[in-house]
């Protein structure tokens, strides 16, 4: 795979693109595939207004696909613009080129070429009253993009992923997030280094939700000093190992046959219910 990062004669051109046999349309096109997007370090996000908001944010532009359609929006023009200044690329495509890249039927006018980015775990630094959520070994990008929308919802501040999980980048789970990508952080790690790091650094209360925990998750006080939340894998819960390093296991009671939640959904309880308790204390002061 070549790279479609920009060359020096490429910089401020717009180039229009109708052939699926395009390199550049190949190169992008091979994002699908973690492998590649991982030897690239990039990754597709969808929609125009996802665009501008990962420009504001800051977020490093590659390439901007628009299709003819977009041609003379006002919006679409600006972000084009903007690309160029930050020396990108700038496609032109037909609609059945759009389609491929996205592998939509009804695909949005705009798609971003962004490269990625990760903040290493040591310099995740929990202050009073602040929120992370840590993951393991999340399976599923729909799970992982809701996540990381609950945690951008909710006022958290950022995501640690632990293990062999799903790939933030991958474009199911930037659909998921509904843009919450470019505004939360997000960290990995493997067992052991997160570990070590919640043995040496970590200044905060780890909570983990645990089939046998033995208290309620209502009954915690989350509001007095920083928290991070560690959430187990969607079949398999928290290991043991995981499990043993938490200062609190907690529960959320089912009322029905129904003998746990989803992840995405048990998550976003407990960061309400985090969230809650810090705003109680915000009224008592």
């Amino acid at each position: 795979m070549t790279s479609h990062r920009p060359a020096s004669n490429r910089v401020g051109q717009v180039k229009e693109v109708t052939s699926l046999a395009n390199p550049l349309v190949k190169d992008i096109r091979a994002l699908a595939q973690k492998k590649f997007r991982d030897q690239q370090h990039a990754f597709l996000a969808e929609g125009l207004k996802l665009v501008i908001d990962a420009l504001d944010l800051g977020w490093t532009i590659r390439t901007l696909v628009y299709s003819k359609a977009g041609r003379g929006n006002a919006a679409v023009e600006r972000a084009a613009a903007r690309t160029v200044a930050a020396g990108g690329l700038v496609l032109e495509v037909s609609e059945k080129v759009l389609t491929a890249i996205t592998r939509r039927d009804n695909p949005q006018m705009v798609v971003g070429v962004f490269e990625q980015k990760l903040m290493p775990l040591k310099a995740v630094a929990p202050e009073k009253g602040d929120v992370w959520v840590a993951l393991d070994r999340v399976r599923d990008p729909g799970n992982l993009g809701t996540v990381i929308r609950t945690v951008d919802a909710v006022g958290a501040k950022g995501v640690i992923l632990i293990g062999e999980t799903t790939d933030p980048f991958a474009i199911e789970t930037v659909r998921a997030t509904m843009g919450s990508v470019f505004a939360v952080p997000i960290a990995r790690a493997s067992q052991d280094a997160f570990l070590a790091w919640r043995r040496d650094h970590l200044k905060a209360m780890l909570v983990g939700t645990h089939l046998k925990g033995a208290v309620d998750y209502r009954s915690v006080d989350y509001a007095h000093g920083p928290v991070v939340l560690l959430m187990g894998n969607e079949q398999q819960g928290l290991p043991e190992a995981l499990a043993q390093a938490c200062d609190r296991l907690v529960r959320i009671p089912q009322a029905g046959r129904a003998d746990s939640l989803n992840l995405a959904v048990s998550t976003g309880v407990m960061l309400y219910e985090i969230r809650r308790a810090a705003l109680s204390l915000e009224a008592r002061a």
